[in-house]
């Protein structure tokens, strides 16, 4: 019956493809709702009204736009009815009818607090009941605008991108290499299990969580992946026989996006639109006032400093005798570097033309941003270790933001595609996951900061200052737009 439903509202929006925009918003609506979105396929209609909203032409910042809104005022309605039912969430019809599932949300939020808002738009069985429990719990209410408005920027992508790029593939006529559909298929499966490990188990990767015990109980029943097992477990003595589950998940998801992204980016031409109006939408916000402060946040992230970075923290880790993780963070840059080079050369991917003195490699990915990437995840990484799991988020969060201006800048500048941007994004992130599940064997004492630390970034901001200022003029005169000429 819902499937015959759902057919006959893809057929109407197709012959009325106006009422798209209503369609993506309401959808995205009634799925954040509270209860609503348990009783309510929205996923699927989200994905079909996407399909036709791509098979139809609707530009896919204006889809995104209109389900990332819907979203949020599904979440706002859900968040202020909890404050009218404060105290009385499982007594009042129709939620008394799922009291299992408002006991399930309000346990969630209790172990996640605020995150809970930004984790529940992904968690299925949660989802619809977070905003609910929030509010009801006396959340405050620019604490939970904030999460949910920021969660629903990533929760648009993640819920438009599937169908909306099937529809423009089906309007395109697009045909794709040989190896198209294995790579594509091989890749969201792997997605799919990640999927399941952290959606299914409530997000939970660390000792205490029923997704570790699990896979811990199941890999100790064969010989070869207990030893795979036992070999990757930590050996420091605070933390002996803690397997790096999280990282193994974020090279795995990391490489298989990558594999995704990358294909529909270098082998089709569905990204290609969005492409063009995110550089559209940059060369109109280009002004001279500007300028300076983007070409000086790109020189940060040029290879030499970048480098510059790796070696003084190499030195740092020699010099205190923590050979291991020196020669993890060394074999990160190779590693990085080699990647970066490789997939610039095999797919050559053209540049915009912009600028008047572009790079000469080609564009995906971009190597600022796998390289900063990198270096802050990295950083982000053996902070982290050294801090309580329940603060570890914040070290990541507040260590990771400079990998977005130097992203922006490639963009602002004009020498990269947004698709460029992402992939150097995925693969950095790839290259540390699979670096810190390795460091994992090698972790047997704390990385405690001393002096040496200090002098190593004294000397790195020291090499950076002096760079940026002898690149200073070549990099005005390269970075021009050519609109300028010379």
């Amino acid at each position: 019956m819902s499937s015959a439903w759902l057919n006959e509202l893809s057929a109407w929006l197709s012959v009325h493809p106006g009422w798209l925009a209503l369609a993506l918003f309401t959808t995205a609506f009634t799925e954040s709702l509270a209860i609503a979105g348990i009783i309510v396929p929205g996923v699927a209609i989200l994905f079909a009204v996407a399909l036709l909203a791509g098979e139809t032409g609707m530009p896919l910042p204006e889809a995104l736009l209109w389900a990332g809104l819907g979203a949020i005022a599904g979440d706002t309605v859900s968040f202020g009815l909890g404050r009218l039912m404060h105290g009385r969430l499982t007594t009042l019809w129709p939620l008394s009818r799922y009291p299992m599932i408002i006991n399930k949300g309000e346990r969630f939020f209790h172990s996640h607090g605020g995150k809970s808002v930004i984790i529940g738009r992904f968690v299925g069985p949660v989802r619809p009941v977070i905003p609910l429990v929030a509010g009801a719990l006396m959340m405050p209410w620019h604490r939970f605008l904030a999460f949910n408005i920021g969660s629903a920027i990533a929760w648009a992508p993640v819920y438009i991108f599937p169908g909306f790029l099937v529809g423009s593939a089906l309007a395109s006529e697009i045909r794709p290499p040989a190896h198209f559909y294995a790579v594509i298929g091989a890749s969201l499966a792997a997605l799919l299990l990640i999927y399941f490990v952290l959606l299914r188990f409530q997000l939970g990767l660390g000792e205490d969580s029923r997704v570790y015990q699990w896979l811990k109980h199941w890999m100790a029943q064969y010989e070869s992946t207990h030893r795979f097992w036992r070999l990757y477990t930590n050996q420091r003595p605070a933390r002996e026989g803690e397997f790096p589950l999280a990282s193994f998940m974020l090279a795995l998801g990391a490489t298989a996006l990558l594999l995704i992204w990358g294909q529909l980016a270098t082998a089709t031409h569905l990204l290609d639109g969005f492409n063009q109006a995110t550089l559209q939408w940059f060369e109109q916000l280009r002004q001279p006032l500007l300028d300076g402060p983007f070409i000086a946040i790109t020189l940060l992230g040029d290879p030499p400093v970048l480098i510059a970075a790796g070696v003084l923290a190499c030195a740092a880790l020699l010099f205190r005798g923590y050979y291991a993780a020196a020669i993890h963070i060394l074999a990160a840059a190779l590693v990085t570097f080699v990647l970066v080079w490789g997939l610039k050369s095999m797919l050559g991917v053209p540049r915009p033309d912009e600028v008047l003195s572009p790079p000469d490699s080609g564009a995906f990915p971009s190597g600022h941003t796998a390289g900063i990437t990198l270096l802050v995840t990295l950083l982000a990484s053996f902070v982290a270790g050294e801090t309580r799991n329940r603060k570890r988020w914040q070290s990541y969060v507040m260590l990771s933001l400079p990998l977005l201006p130097v992203a922006l800048s490639r963009l602002y500048l004009g020498v990269h595609w947004f698709t460029d941007v992402i992939g150097g994004l995925l693969l950095g992130l790839a290259v540390t996951g699979a670096v810190r599940a390795s460091y994992s064997r090698y972790d047997r004492v704390p990385l405690a900061p001393d002096v040496s630390v200090a002098i190593a970034a004294a000397l790195w901001l020291m090499f950076a200052g002096v760079y940026v200022s002898l690149s200073w003029q070549e990099a005005i005169i390269d970075f021009r737009p050519t609109s300028q000429g010379l």
